[in-house]
């Protein structure tokens, strides 16, 4: 028994090895534990805020920042929207006030901690600095809303990115986003009222959007304009969760049980209703603890609403968004792994193209300028080989030499070079059309010098075809003679001229092809060992765009391959 299992242990290694380590496991919603993903979307965003990247600056490639699932906080000014995340948070941590408070997106990460530690918060922009002053962290997002925005009421896109953490809270991450106004207020250009729903829309359009809609009961709900926008960009509401605020303070004798129970305004999942603190509570500093339990203790007692009270409630809110936010992102983790596989091929693929960066040392720049050279030159001499027509010959040559240089993609991170090329090969040419045509003229003269004085004289003295000699001297000025005499010439210069026709083109091929085949950048290379090693510098200064490029590149894949590891740290632990 013993030497069986001895037997089989190895095979039971290897299969284990296999299936753990080689083999990439298969990825599916059951793998996740449920407490760790959220936490691991937080860690990516965290890493990628880091960096300063949004998604919206390599367009050529699919952003995850868009990709992660996020809960997007809407509602109108005055919707009790503030009123709703302190609640859920437990704390008085958000500007309060008139007109617009909320100016920048707020991207706020709960983290529920050990009960007997103290609650503090952490913004990205600060640091490892912990505010247990939650008043401090009110005033730090005005600080730095002002720091984008100035002290106006405009808005801005930047997002900033705050950690909560607290025994009190489920883990969650919300973003709260400039409430929906119809009114631009003083001091606001009137232009606001669009921008500020252009900033919603880039969020809660994003398929992997929810949406929470806030909506005050006291008011139509029909006429909510968080739930008209919700609408239109979820028209199923697979994507929305509606929550109606102020409940307490609807007029006597009313109430919002038709859109709770569902029978108004139906969504996928159900309203929540929520009890904010009064105005009162806040001037008396009622604490979010005991604002808890009188919200309980309203739709415990409420005749209305005590038969729907074990789903109201901010807390009830919190859990809700917490447990549908984790199967999202469980269901989404295979896209997104999928995602970052895809993006870190791109862009590997992307920086082998545009290349690395330029060596500082002298020798390492001259080497790789003779590299760029012989890759011109491999590419124009492929051209050569292909044939062209023998006529315009320099132009045909001058147009292959673009069309090469064209061709040469490593040539097009340094202008500088490319240019110089181009200029070399242009002045090798118009020094082999030269020699060309001096070549030719003395083909030309060659033949020509053979029509001497004596070829005149010879010719009278010449055997006609029948065998006899040419007529009496006193013939010589007939017509008859100077008929001999033209034909004679016509047939030499026929034949000097079939001769020249193949000679010149031969010629032409010699100095002009063959030439610019062995020897375009000959010149050019001698030039290059003259060099001082600031000239080999400056030819290989670089488009800037291409610098910028590929330090987004190597940016944006640094960012995935963290997000990959933050990944692969979960599915490990599992």
């Amino acid at each position: 028994m013993l030497l069986h299992l001895l037997v089989l242990l190895p095979l039971f290694l290897v299969d284990f090895l296999w299936n753990r380590i080689i083999v990439k496991p298969k990825l599916s919603s059951d793998c996740w534990k449920m407490e760790n993903v959220i936490g691991l979307m937080n860690r990516i965003r965290r890493v990628f805020a880091v960096f300063g990247d949004y998604g919206d600056d390599l367009t050529f490639l699919p952003a995850l920042w868009n990709a992660l699932p996020t809960i997007v906080v809407v509602g109108g000014q005055s919707s009790g929207k503030s009123s709703v995340l302190e609640s859920i948070v437990g704390h008085d941590f958000l500007p309060r006030g008139s007109g617009i408070m909320t100016r920048r997106p707020l991207v706020l990460q709960l983290h529920q901690i050990e009960p007997g530690q103290e609650d503090y918060a952490q913004f990205l922009h600060t640091g490892k600095r912990k505010f247990v002053d939650f008043s401090m962290v009110r005033s730090e997002i005005q600080e730095e809303t002002n720091r984008v925005t100035g002290k106006t009421n405009q808005i801005s896109p930047l997002p900033i990115n705050l950690s909560i953490y607290s025994e009190n809270v489920v883990n969650l991450t919300l973003v709260d986003l400039p409430g929906l106004t119809k009114v631009a207020v003083e001091g606001q250009q009137e232009n606001i009222i669009q921008e500020i729903e252009n900033l919603v829309r880039s969020y809660v359009e994003k398929p992997t959007c929810v949406i929470l809609a806030i909506t005050p009961a006291n008011q139509d709900v029909a006429t909510s304009d968080a739930i008209k926008l919700a609408r239109e960009v979820d028209p199923t509401g697979e994507r929305t969760f509606g929550v109606l605020t102020k409940l307490d303070l609807m007029d006597c004798g009313t109430n919002a049980l038709e859109v709770l129970e569902g029978r108004s305004f139906r969504m996928k999942h159900p309203w929540i209703g929520i009890v904010n603190r009064s105005q009162a509570d806040i001037n008396r500093n009622v604490d979010m603890i005991a604002a808890r339990r009188q919200e309980h203790e309203f739709f415990a007692t409420s005749p209305d609403y005590s038969h729907l009270a074990n789903r109201m409630g901010s807390n009830y809110l919190a859990k809700s968004l917490s447990k549908h936010l984790e199967s999202v992102i469980k269901a989404r983790i295979p896209a997104i792994v999928s995602l970052i596989d895809k993006s870190i091929d791109k862009l590997e693929a992307e920086l082998k193209h545009l290349g690395s960066p330029v060596d500082i040392d002298a020798g390492a720049q001259l080497y790789t300028i003779l590299e760029l050279c012989r890759a011109f030159d491999r590419i124009f001499k492929e051209h050569l080989d292909g044939g062209f027509f023998l006529k315009n010959v320099h132009f045909i040559l001058k147009e292959l030499v673009r069309k090469s240089v064209r061709e040469t993609e490593e040539l097009k991170r340094f202008p500088t070079l490319y240019a110089d090329i181009v200029a070399a090969a242009d002045q090798a040419l118009e020094r082999f059309r030269d020699e060309s045509k001096r070549t030719v003229l003395r083909l030309v003269d060659m033949e020509s010098s053979y029509l001497t004085v004596d070829f005149f004289r010879k010719l009278p003295q010449e055997v006609e075809k029948g065998g006899e000699l040419s007529a009496s001297t006193a013939d010589r000025y007939t017509e008859g003679h100077f008929r001999r005499i033209c034909s004679n010439i016509s047939s030499y210069i026929a034949m000097v001229s079939e001769t020249l026709r193949n000679t010149i083109p031969k010629a032409v091929v010699y100095c002009q092809v063959r030439e610019a085949k062995q020897s375009l950048l000959d010149h050019f290379y001698t030039q290059l060992g003259k060099m001082e090693g600031y000239q080999l510098a400056q030819l290989l200064n670089e488009n800037p765009m291409l610098i910028e490029r590929r330090q987004q590149c190597l940016k944006r894949l640094e960012l995935y391959k963290s997000a990959r590891n933050e990944i692969n740290s979960i599915l490990w632990a599992r």
